[in-house]
């Protein structure tokens, strides 16, 4: 991935918008709430494909992603939010700027129970495979024990087995709707999230990669702060090392006096996975008044 240039940005009045790809449909909501936490808002009109970015600088255009991977790969569009599968599918040359890990999804071969021979999909076998990705699929039939017709699927792609296709390539997040229909995942092809892209020559100009990588700092602030929270206790001077040395802060945590030199205050933006054995276990080695708090945004 290029490195974009930090030179300074220049007044995003009087220079060329960024012109950025925003979602339509299922990815939407989450990448409007990432912008929203990182204190950019959409304004969208009434079958307004065109919203307002409260951002200045950056001219943004509702797209189906895959859409939105054709205008980056074209050019027509900077940078872009997209799932890594239909990046994949399209074969689009671009660059990956950010996963935001929103919206995970597998995109999984799944068959009938009745066709699988011990879990897997029979060899030496001709079948036929439905899908809406094509060439993801194409390109794993070639590393298979059997050969396969692929055809293309326009959604409802878990409705063609076992009439119409033996098996087929789909995305899932959890899997259950194709245990509803009868399927049975056999393999993983690929992971996709919703990501950030640009294209190439977007980040080629200096002014325009400054202004990028500014807006990508932003939004990775939020996701750090989404992964951690931020901590607040007292503890006596006894107990100061025993305490802090099991933090798992990002540096070091920030320590204070108490009032009187009774003891610290202490403060770690800690990981949120973390947080219910690292309670215990600090309140054992004699941390006092915990206080947990969400943090909004996260700049290391």
């Amino acid at each position: 991935m290029r490195t974009p240039a930090s030179d300074p940005s220049p007044d995003p009045g009087t220079a060329r918008p960024i012109r950025i790809g925003l979602p339509k449909g299922h990815m939407q909501e989450a990448v409007f709430a990432l912008l929203a936490g990182a204190g950019i808002a959409v304004r969208v009109g009434s079958r307004n494909y065109r919203p307002a970015l409260s951002w200045p600088g950056f001219q943004a255009k509702l797209l189906k992603p895959q859409n939105v991977v054709r205008m980056l790969h074209a050019g027509s569009r900077d940078i872009g939010f997209a799932g890594a599968d239909w990046v994949a599918e399209l074969g689009a040359d671009l660059v990956e700027l950010l996963d935001t890990g929103l919206d995970p999804v597998r995109i999984v071969a799944a068959a009938p129970p009745t066709l699988l021979v011990r879990g897997a999909l029979p060899a030496g076998r001709r079948m036929v495979v439905a899908t809406e990705y094509v060439a993801i699929t194409e390109r794993w039939i070639r590393d298979q024990p059997f050969p396969a017709t692929v055809v293309r699927s326009y959604g409802a792609t878990e409705a063609f087995p076992p009439e119409d296709a033996d098996f087929i390539v789909d995305n899932t997040a959890t899997g259950s709707t194709l245990r509803r229909n009868g399927l049975e995942i056999t393999a993983t092809l690929m992971r996709s999230s919703t990501r950030l892209y640009a294209n190439a020559a977007a980040l080629d100009d200096p002014a325009s990669a400054s202004r990028i990588s500014d807006f990508v700092l932003l939004l990775r602030s939020v996701l750090e702060a989404r992964s951690r929270v931020m901590l607040e206790l007292n503890v006596a001077a006894e107990d100061l090392e025993r305490v802090i040395s099991i933090l798992p802060c990002m540096r070091e945590p920030t320590m204070s006096r108490l009032h009187g030199e009774s003891g610290y205050a202490v403060r770690a933006a800690i990981p949120r996975s973390a947080l219910p054995a690292l309670l215990l276990e600090v309140k054992a080695r004699g941390g006092t008044d915990l206080v947990v708090s969400e943090p909004q945004q996260i700049v290391p």
